[in-house]
């Protein structure tokens, strides 16, 4: 009976086991995680989590019963601490060896930190990943108590709002010449950078952080143009970094995370990646994706290859954020953009990025309709002229008949 053996039980590795049960697959399955729960839904630690608007049953991907209801060995609190590519075996930490046919890398990634020499390692200095983080930084989240947060991408700003919401005095600092600089437009990042003012936020960018003080615990930053904050408590959102660990020590290729080919397999045949641990070819290069979206196609794409239906993975990426009342959708990759035009109808907002003729990706605030359009215009392919989307006037679903 053949024996798949899934590390990582996070969004890829429980849609990795229920994909393969779906698929007919047969044989015996584990899945192995770190973490003492199920598998869950990271998005809303930082959301809806984090404001006490969800509570941690809600979080869970599936029932803990599904598991043994379809016969997946769930195997949580245990860590994986080496591969034997050539006996196909996996070393556990509780020293229990498990023997694999087909072995899946579904790590993840872990946040970046900060150095213990400039304050990292001070209590109340936070990162948001996983629900340990969640649980540890909410009580800190109170009114009247003054933070720093640490790094203006997605998580940054979450955070950000989420204190803002919670009566926090918020100050949030970017090194680089603005927020989202990395994955968004400055019109996306204008947008942003107005919806934090109008709650109080204060975003300084071009300005890093110097240190933080604090004996035990933190109690104050200085950032590199010599302004000193007190602080309560520190967010640090300053990107994450693929696990990839495992895989080096199993001596696989890694590029831009555990490099796989178009059907997930690693450069061992017997061993496949998926999630943001891992990257897949798109158009000469080796990309990851960072999202829940990815998360799912990939590993489907994993189980369907084990259980014998051959398919490869065709990226089709999509993200969301949530800040105060505005849902950030984000369709396509903007990767290479040369041209951003803004269709405003109303209180919704889409920005639409070209890359010369070709449409490529869309952010749209508060704009449902108009991120299904973008999203289905982009997955076939077509490409509206620019004067059609910025024109309030236009008929948008015709544009998907053109």
């Amino acid at each position: 009976m053949p024996h798949v053996v899934v590390i990582g039980a996070g969004q890829a590795g429980s849609s990795c086991v229920a994909k393969l049960r779906a698929e007919g697959f047969d044989g015996d399955i584990t899945l192995v995680g770190g973490e003492p729960v199920p598998p869950y839904q990271r998005p809303p630690l930082s959301k809806a989590y984090l404001l006490g608007d969800m509570a941690e049953e809600r979080l869970y991907l599936r029932p803990a019963s599904f598991y043994a209801d379809n016969t997946i060995d769930l195997r949580l609190s245990t860590r994986a601490t080496a591969i034997d590519p050539v006996g196909k075996t996996v070393t556990l930490e509780n020293t229990d060896v498990l023997t694999y046919d087909h072995l899946v890398l579904t790590t993840g990634s872990h946040p970046r930190t900060l150095p213990s020499a400039i304050g990292g390692d001070l209590g109340n200095v936070f990162s948001v990943r996983d629900l340990a983080d969640a649980d540890a930084m909410a009580p800190a989240f109170s009114d009247g108590k003054k933070a720093l947060i640490i790094g203006g991408g997605y998580i940054g700003l979450e955070a950000a709002a989420v204190a803002a919401k919670r009566g926090v005095s918020v100050t949030l600092v970017e090194m680089a010449d603005r927020i989202l600089q990395r994955v968004a437009a400055p019109e996306t990042a204008d947008y942003f950078r107005d919806l934090h003012a109008s709650h109080g936020v204060n975003i300084v960018e071009g300005v890093g952080l110097e240190r933080l003080i604090g004996d035990d615990v933190v109690t104050g930053a200085v950032l590199t143009d010599g302004t000193t904050l007190d602080i309560d408590f520190a967010v640090v959102g300053v990107g994450i970094a693929p696990a990839t660990i495992l895989a080096e020590g199993a001596g696989l290729t890694i590029d831009n995370g555990i490099a796989t080919n178009s059907f997930g397999q690693t450069s061992d045949p017997a061993i496949w990646a998926a999630g943001d641990c891992a990257s897949a070819p798109l158009d000469g290069h080796q990309i990851r994706i960072e999202s829940v979206g990815n998360a799912i196609d990939q590993a489907e794409v994993v189980a369907k290859n084990i259980a014998g239906i051959e398919t490869p993975y065709v990226p089709k990426p999509w993200f969301w954020s949530d800040q105060y009342n505005c849902k950030l959708q984000i369709a396509g990759l903007n990767i290479g953009y040369d041209a951003v035009y803004v269709r405003k109808t109303g209180d919704a907002q889409s920005h639409w990025y070209y890359k010369g003729d070709q449409l490529i990706a869309v952010d749209a605030m508060n704009d449902p309709r108009n991120y299904m359009i973008g999203k289905r215009l982009i997955e076939a392919g077509k490409s509206p002229a620019p004067d059609l989307i910025i024109d309030p006037d236009t008929d948008m679903k015709a544009l998907l008949k053109a």
